[in-house]
């Protein structure tokens, strides 16, 4: 199936914000290069890493928006992943530059949800969206609501 064009336009002079002109959604942008440790036997990026790339976008978004996961956990909150999806449309290579772009998705009282557009720097191609879901707990384990600094997040992140 061929997925929807992506098409980001920057809204910010330094390049952090970008406005998909297909959709009208705003995303956070963030550059990573694919290590050779990153790919499989056929030198491609083996498949459960695009996981640890939407780790880095979401780390990221939290870290410009001023509450890295550091003050998160030190606050006494963690956010487990619960649940991820990923469509591929295109491979990524060793040392191919990426943008990871990244979003606060749909949220519950306990649950938050991001999601992500991965696209090759140099040619602009879609290379793969998905989401990651959290459930929001204590440090005994225990869901609880989220946390304030991060629902902030979600009223304040650009629309």
């Amino acid at each position: 199936m061929r997925p929807k064009p992506f098409v980001p336009e920057p809204i910010t002079p330094e390049n952090i914000y970008f406005r998909d002109a297909t959709t009208q959604m705003v995303w956070h942008r963030c550059t990573l290069r694919v290590l050779y440790v990153d790919t499989d036997r056929s030198q491609v990026v083996y498949h459960a890493n695009y996981l640890r790339y939407f780790e880095y976008g979401r780390s990221s978004l939290m870290r410009t928006a001023g509450y890295p996961y550091r003050e998160i956990e030190d606050s006494g909150f963690l956010y487990p992943v619960i649940s991820t999806g990923v469509d591929y449309f295109r491979s990524l290579y060793y040392d191919d530059a990426m943008y990871i772009f990244t979003r606060p998705g749909n949220r519950e009282r306990v649950k938050l949800q991001f999601d992500y557009v991965i696209t090759h720097a140099d040619t602009g191609d879609l290379v793969c969206t998905g989401f990651t879901r959290h459930c929001a707990v204590n440090t005994a384990k225990i869901p609880v609501g989220i946390d304030e600094k991060t629902l902030k997040l979600w009223t304040l992140f650009p629309s």
